[in-house]
């Protein structure tokens, strides 16, 4: 299930996403099903970012992992996609060394991420 949040501050919007919990009625995004599709679901987030920012184009979608393996790999799919993804988006990262936003380069070490839909 993918869900995006309003986080309350102007135009930014939480990206979550997880297997949904039937018990608790929301959305699991610890969970490990080891079943070898990370890069479909990746794919398929990506592809609502995409049509998240075509219905809201001024909105800012933030993104980050609920834990330092799962932030590694949101990184490792950016940077393996970002040429692609500079098409349509402006990245940016959260440096873990010193807290600041900047653009997203590849190589460095980001504790979250936003995109920017590029006007056209």
């Amino acid at each position: 299930m993918i869900v995006f949040s309003f986080t309350g501050e102007s135009i930014i919007y939480n990206l979550g996403f997880g297997d949904y919990n039937s018990e608790t009625k929301t959305i699991d995004d610890e969970v490990i099903t080891n079943n070898g599709d990370s890069l479909k679901v990746l794919a398929t987030v990506a592809s609502t970012v995409y049509a998240f920012t075509e219905k809201y184009p001024d909105a800012l979608v933030f993104a980050t992992g609920s834990n330092n393996f799962r932030t590694r790999l949101y990184r490792m799919g950016i940077t393996n996609n970002l040429e692609e993804i500079k098409v349509d988006f402006e990245v940016f990262g959260l440096r873990v060394d010193n807290n600041v936003w900047e653009e997203f380069v590849s190589g460095e070490d980001y504790e979250a991420f936003i995109v920017k839909r590029k006007k056209i």
